[in-house]
């Protein structure tokens, strides 16, 4: 074999060696690409949505609130706060544990109430919803009718939160209030939102409900009592 075919032979393999170093670095680069976005749309996860619940936090809500009020395509509007009645009991008598999962519960609850509408977790068992109401024919996410008015519907949201729960100390249930305002294009978000909470204490003090623990509220039901927390 001459010298001119080795040399030739050495080329194409060195070529083959190249492109094969090319594609590799190429799927690396690719491969660290795809990681790095993922990583990055975790983090912009966490930064918008409450840890516990999974639902959006309170920047979130005013951040995509702000623009929903914004849009008159998007009215008629009301805006919702809620807040669990002698939640802290809960936490005091049978520990944190068990209150986080009374609030993934209650948090699951209230998405589904509200449909495809905006709900948030705004600080430890305060909640609020951005609420679209049909009217006049229009499809909502919701799909919540506000011609019955809104204490109407205060009271559903309020009667779906407050169903009892199995978590893994037994059945409870919490009570919950709902203050429920209109807010319009023009309205600020923050200022509905007061009025929306002004709305939820005024229930609060009429009703001063409290949280159940209910033992047995089935028949079918046999219920593994709850060890109180420093019990």
């Amino acid at each position: 074999m001459d010298t001119a075919t080795v040399a030739a032979g050495l080329g194409a393999l060195a070529g083959v060696g190249i492109g094969w170093f090319a594609r590799r670095q190429c799927q690396e680069v690719s491969a660290e690409a795809t990681y790095l976005r993922r990583q990055l749309r975790l983090a912009e996860h966490a930064a918008s949505h409450d840890p516990l619940t999974g639902l959006p936090n309170r920047r979130a809500f005013y951040q995509l609130g702000t623009t929903m009020v914004a849009d008159p395509t998007r009215h008629p509007l009301a805006v919702a706060v809620i807040d669990l009645d002698g939640f802290k009991s809960v936490n005091d008598r049978y520990g944190h544990a068990t209150g986080d999962e009374v609030l993934v519960t209650l948090a699951a609850r209230l998405a589904t109430w509200a449909g495809g509408d905006l709900v948030a977790r705004l600080s430890g068992d305060e909640f609020a919803g951005l609420l679209c109401l049909r009217a006049g024919g229009r499809a909502c996410p919701s799909g919540l009718d506000g011609s019955g008015g809104l204490d109407g519907l205060a009271r559903m949201l309020a009667t779906s939160l407050g169903e009892p729960m199995r978590v893994g100390c037994g059945v409870v249930q919490v009570t919950a209030s709902v203050g429920l305002v209109p807010v319009t294009v023009a309205d600020n978000l923050t200022d509905a939102l007061a009025r929306a909470d002004a709305a939820m204490y005024r229930v609060k003090a009429v009703h001063r409900k409290q949280v159940i623990r209910l033992r047995t509220p089935h028949p079918q039901h046999v219920d593994t009592p709850c060890t109180e927390a420093g019990g």
